[in-house]
């Protein structure tokens, strides 16, 4: 008798999200004898506590196909809800809803602490006497999933995407900033990456022969403010004009900041960005050519843009979404699918396993030795490892009358069973 499915996302999405829901959505369905119906959790694991399951099995194949074009979580949502160890009343409920809509496989696309929610679901599942299938999907845009070593996986769907993202962006940049320089000579550019480097590194792969006036600071790179001025200044001096990415993770402290006559911060938020504090930085201490430093700030939209996602990124996202459900329609429990690069000159990646919990209490870090000696590049080791991700070509993005179309499934949801539930922690 085949049991139900539950898919659900978690934390931040990425332009790819989607095509691994998409992955695994269409191999269930190849396999009816043990795949029921396909349920998705509204908004993550919160769908899952308020009982919110969307049924997908009865959604039109052209919506799930179109999957592949649409970025961001608005076709099921995520959410940055977790499942701490001593919520006991989530995980209660969680296995009672389980119970309720006769769910045998449960698939969770997120990073390390949504593998560790699904490995401590397939514990508990086994202890109250419940037959679950849990299967992690990778999901992050800033690939710090898995270990230093590259061995539980070679990178994450999403950061592809975003990487191509950042060639654009910077290769965009420096054409305005070469027409504009006479009077902003200075272009600040910030990317996401509190913690880790991948994203702000990916900028290099806009100017691999290094012609650009390029500066890349990462939260790795450990250069003081007046380091920093110093670097700019001398490419100023060199070239006349300086383009930085700079991550949003990169200590500045608080110099930069400037304030009113009531100490308010000048710009009128609560917190200054990264970005403003490396331009107001420079603009104080002045700069050796005429002209200001000026900046952009992206934000989400390096991870819910679709005219970026590269080509190849969507196809691994739908295969490890793919590979997921194999994994689970083989009855093996507690695993996550993963990326494996081959070795080898020609890039090529299978489609393996790993365990959930070795994920779980594992993260990726920036190797040291892919950060240039003058702490504001990356090695080419780096650039022979991004290159390949980003695609040769554009993606297709389907259009109607001009605008984009994205997947718009039918609000169809199976009928709850059990009482209302709050979610434990939130609770007063």
């Amino acid at each position: 008798m085949p049991k139900n499915v539950i898919v659900a996302q978690s934390g931040g999405p990425s332009p790819v999200i989607n095509s691994s829901l998409r992955g695994v959505i269409e191999t269930c369905k190849m396999f009816p004898e043990t795949f029921g119906t396909i349920y998705a959790a509204w908004h993550g694991i919160e769908g899952v506590l308020k009982e919110e399951l969307l049924d997908l099995s009865a959604q039109d194949e052209d919506e799930i196909a179109l999957l592949r074009y649409t970025p961001a979580a608005g076709s099921i949502g995520t959410c940055r809800y977790k499942l701490k160890k001593d919520q006991d009343e989530d995980f209660h409920r969680v296995i009672d809803v389980f119970k309720a809509h006769n769910v045998g496989y449960f698939f969770y696309n997120g990073g390390n602490d949504s593998m560790d929610t699904a490995h401590k679901v397939s514990k508990l599942a086994q202890e109250q006497g419940l037959d679950l299938v849990a299967v992690g999907v990778p999901k992050t845009i800033d690939n710090d999933v898995g270990d230093a070593e590259f061995k539980l996986i070679d990178h994450t769907p999403g950061y592809g995407s975003v990487a191509k993202y950042w060639m654009g962006i910077v290769q965009n940049a420096n054409e305005e900033n070469a027409g504009s320089c006479p009077a902003d000579p200075v272009l600040v550019l910030q990317a996401m990456g509190r913690k880790i480097g991948y994203i702000p590194a990916a900028a290099r792969l806009a100017d691999p022969k290094r012609e650009m006036p390029l500066q890349i600071y990462m939260s790795e790179s450990k250069v003081s403010p007046d380091e920093l001025c110093d670097n700019v200044n001398d490419q100023l001096k060199r070239d006349a004009r300086c383009i930085i990415v700079v991550s949003e993770g990169f200590d500045v402290g608080g110099v930069g900041d400037v304030r009113d006559s009531f100490g308010h911060l000048h710009f009128g938020a609560a917190e200054v960005t990264v970005a403003q504090k490396v331009i107001n930085l420079l603009n104080q201490r002045g700069l050796p050519v005429p002209g200001k430093a000026r900046g952009q700030v992206s934000g989400t939209d390096q991870r819910s843009t679709c005219t970026y996602a590269s080509v190849v990124d969507l196809d691994e996202a739908y295969k490890v979404g793919q590979k997921a459900a194999l994994i689970a329609q083989s009855g093996e429990n507690g695993w996550m699918a993963t990326i494996l690069r081959e070795p080898g000159p020609i890039y090529n990646v299978r489609y393996d396993k790993t365990s959930l919990e070795l994920v779980a209490n594992s993260e990726r870090t920036f190797p040291e030795a892919w950060l240039a000696p003058n702490k504001i590049d990356v090695t080419e080791e780096f650039v022979r490892y991004a290159k390949p991700l980003i695609g040769e070509d554009w993606a297709s993005v389907p259009l109607i009358a001009g605008r984009q179309r994205f997947t718009r499934f039918k609000p169809i949801f199976a009928d709850k069973k059990l009482p209302d539930y709050q979610l434990q922690a939130l609770r007063k």
